[in-house]
């Protein structure tokens, strides 16, 4: 296979980007999805130093965007980053949940490594608040195996709430340690959300203000400020309903703009699918199927956990965030909590873990979550970090992105070259 690299990112600001009239319910879009787009695309572009018509073609992630934005058939769109450089050039868009951006980036890998495209462009985008909070749990649930799950009322929350029991259960955690251990993970992300100005818990955001920024500070919400969403998961272990967009520059490590660039090599990934639905699975303790894409990813990258700088991995809910923890090998099986809780895997740590605030703070925007994950870490692995940078320079990093309730896994090994 030949060698491919990221040669350029850009993640744009992540948030709430319409504003709503209390009296009236009157709607007004900020960004669109098509701006979003655009800003993502063209900033990638600027960032590779690339023109539009050195581009072979574009692949899109974005989860359900005719449900979100009214918007079917949306790669075709990104003609309009460029028209006169990205016309008659192939586009798809990739659709795996929450892991779309992911999935976007592994496909457009195999194009460059079957030598039809020498140079691709990566999108991810999801325009989420257009929509009510029924309207988002719809839209979401149809990303669960609709027959068992979704059209019996459950939700994501829900789903999740189930891998939180089996966990808890599984290793007797007491609740309130257990509570403990998800806040602590949380207070993590917040704490890092608060140094990254893309974030959408970001400086001078709601956990800023809160000082939400220890594992205390959110135990000591009371009830109607931290409620229960899917016992025994909270409102301060649910991820964000954001707006937002990301995109990427891949090309072979060998193409002169990688030679004259900041290229990071896509060193090792990993692609592994659970069964769709959570009765089918052999347990809700661990991801079993995450770990099987770790280890693809590690082989064929010639790394092992212990060689990790930093890991951006999937925190839709806290408690993904210790398996996604433990699939990676950043922590023993049913120890992640207990790591969380010591003060494991911040900034100064042997292996960072969520330095963008991850999906707890910096927001999911689904279908551009996973090429956003990708965006931060090749940020930080060529020195110009958004937001908080680790202790030291890292050379290796690894972004593990899931879709639906941990159902497609994708791990990515990047290096700098």
């Amino acid at each position: 296979m030949s060698k491919v690299a990221i040669i350029g990112a850009y993640n744009g600001k992540f948030g709430n980007l319409v504003k709503r009239d209390k009296e009236t319910g009157q709607l007004t879009d900020l960004a669109s999805i098509y701006d979003l787009m655009l800003e993502a695309g063209r900033g990638a572009l600027a960032d590779a130093g690339l023109e539009a018509a050195q581009v072979g073609g574009v692949w899109l992630g974005s989860c359900a965007p005719g449900i979100f934005a009214e918007q079917e058939h949306l790669a075709a769109f990104a003609t309009e980053i460029d028209p006169e450089g990205l016309r008659f050039k192939r586009m798809t868009r990739c659709e795996d949940a929450c892991a779309s951006g992911t999935v976007a980036l592994y496909d457009a890998l195999y194009a460059v490594e079957a030598g039809r495209v020498d140079v691709a462009l990566v999108l991810g985008v999801e325009k989420m608040n257009l929509l009510d909070t029924k309207g988002v749990t719809h839209a979401l649930a149809t990303c669960s195996y609709w027959p068992e799950e979704g059209a019996s009322g459950m939700t994501f929350p829900g789903l999740f709430a189930e891998y939180a029991k089996g966990y808890r259960d599984h290793y007797d955690i007491k609740p309130d340690e257990f509570a403990r251990m998800l806040a602590s993970a949380a207070a993590l992300c917040y704490r890092n959300g608060i140094q990254n100005p893309l974030a959408h818990f970001g400086p001078g955001g709601p956990s800023d203000r809160l000082g939400l920024t220890s594992a205390d500070a959110i135990l000591a919400l009371p009830p109607e400020k931290n409620p229960v969403i899917a016992d025994p998961l909270r409102l301060h272990d649910c991820s964000l309903v954001t707006d937002g967009a990301a995109a990427l520059v891949i090309a072979r490590a060998d193409h002169p703009a990688a030679k004259r660039g900041r290229p990071v090599s896509i060193a090792g990934i990993g692609h592994a699918n659970e069964r769709m639905a959570l009765s089918r699975r052999r347990n809700l303790h661990e991801l079993q199927a995450a770990k099987e894409a770790a280890r693809q990813a590690y082989a064929e990258a010639g790394v092992s956990a212990s060689d990790l700088d930093l890991a951006e991995v999937h925190d839709c809910f806290t408690i993904n965030q210790l398996l996604c923890t433990e699939a990676l090998g950043l922590a023993s099986d049913g120890r992640a909590g207990h790591e969380y809780m010591a003060g494991r895997f911040g900034p100064d740590d042997r292996v960072a873990i969520n330095l963008s605030g991850g999906l707890k703070a910096k927001g999911h925007p689904v279908g551009a979550t996973g090429v956003s994950m990708h965006a931060l870490v090749y940020k930080q692995l060529v020195g110009q970090p958004i937001g908080q940078a680790p202790g030291r320079q890292p050379s290796v990093g690894a972004v593990l992105n899931v879709g639906g309730s941990s159902v497609t896994n994708c791990v990515t090994v990047l290096r700098r070259d």
